[in-house]
């Protein structure tokens, strides 16, 4: 009996060394029109783990395994595929989503199971704002971030700017910043335009920013928030809105999206992250190491995917583990961490990553088939006011 009862023990101890694992779910809009983000976001994260584990995707000594679900872009879905992930596949810690809508679907079931979710690349400022819960961190940047570092960019005293953006969280969340962080520059906002997520025509809309801003005096610009394709600025650049002394704006985008910035050598805006713009070691390995990999360079949301990955080996260090998820909030919250960025911090009031953005003018450059966002200046976290939305 005894020696049974032994080797019982001794297989139990066994099964549980065997199955000691940190469970991440990287819960994304695999298919659909954002895919190319989410493939960046899954790339980056698995390169942020291995960077920060230094290639053993283990965390004091407990195996790193990463779990896939797709949401389609489906609000309905993202919440179900989470429910899943905390539920059925026992994840830790949640990563994603690309859209804001299907965020906002999912902040609830992380405070129902209790579970860390970072947002990644999601940007609706209510994430981490009116729909925010302690369980949500974010380590993309928000709308307001978007907008103060391109008011800053682009504003100044005698500039009229009418916006044109998506009719969903996204736009509209990144406009109502824009606006606010535009006013403290001496700028005015003369017009918003609101089109459908799908949009391919943009004359209507064009035409009513033109008549609106026709007959203001002084500079004038149209700057443009979308995600996805469709390319409005080509369209509305080819409608020559120079004739009425207006100047085309936007802020970053992925590569593939850079192409139609060739057409506008000069543009201003404010980005997130271009590989040639950060100089410090994690950026530096990213970049090679993406070259060597997928013989190209990493792109927005890659430095986002891995930037989540960084920060969640950094909070399952400080915590101990990946268990206790009062323990890694308590870690995460004020946490700075290095990035393809640089130093980012989670604000300990509403987890949000604070981090610098870039104020870029468009260049072109041999060798490449898009508008080049060179660096005009870094815009650090404390020059930007980022509105705290929960006190």
């Amino acid at each position: 009996m005894k020696r049974v009862f032994a080797l019982t023990v001794a297989g139990a101890l066994m099964s549980s060394v065997a199955t000691a694992e940190i469970r991440i779910a990287h819960v994304y809009g695999k298919t659909g029109p954002f895919e190319a983000y989410a493939a960046q976001s899954h790339n980056g994260l698995k390169l942020g783990l291995e960077y920060a584990t230094g290639g053993t995707m283990e965390i004091n000594g407990e195996k790193i395994v990463l779990i896939e679900k797709d949401t389609q872009l489906k609000p309905d879905l993202g919440r179900a595929q989470l429910e899943e992930a905390y539920g059925d596949d026992e994840a830790h810690i949640a990563v994603g989503p690309v859209s804001s809508g299907v965020a906002l679907a999912m902040l609830p079931v992380a405070e129902e199971y209790e579970r860390v979710l970072i947002v990644e690349p999601a940007v609706a400022d209510s994430i981490t704002g009116s729909n925010w819960n302690p369980y949500v961190f974010r380590t993309g940047r928000n709308s307001s971030q978007d907008a103060i570092a391109n008011a800053v960019a682009l504003g100044g005293e005698g500039v009229t700017i009418a916006t044109l953006a998506q009719d969903y969280a996204f736009g509209r969340d990144g406009v109502a910043a824009f606006k606010e962080a535009l006013e403290a520059t001496g700028a005015k906002l003369a017009h918003e335009e609101y089109v459908p997520t799908d949009t391919t025509d943009f004359t209507a809309a064009a035409e009513r920013v033109f008549t609106k801003m026709a007959d203001i005096e002084g500079e004038k610009k149209l700057f443009i928030i979308w995600a996805g394709g469709g390319n409005p600025m080509g369209k509305i650049n080819a409608m020559e809105p120079e004739r009425f002394g207006i100047e085309i704006a936007t802020g970053g985008n992925i590569l593939a999206a850079l192409k139609a910035y060739k057409e506008l050598p000069g543009m201003e805006g404010a980005t997130y992250y271009y590989y040639e713009i950060p100089q410090n070691p994690v950026n530096e390995w990213l970049v090679k190491t993406h070259f060597e990999r997928f013989d190209s360079p990493p792109d927005f949301f890659t430095a986002g995917g891995m930037s989540s990955g960084l920060a969640i080996v950094e909070a399952i260090k400080k915590a101990g583990g990946a268990e206790d998820s009062d323990a890694l909030i308590e870690a995460m919250k004020g946490m700075s961490w290095e990035t393809p960025k640089g130093t980012m911090t989670f604000r300990a009031e509403d987890h949000q990553a604070m981090q610098a953005m870039y104020h870029f003018r468009t260049e072109l450059q041999d060798g490449k088939d898009y508008g080049v966002p060179v660096l005009v200046r870094e815009i650090p976290m404390d020059e930007m006011s980022i509105p705290v939305r929960n006190n």
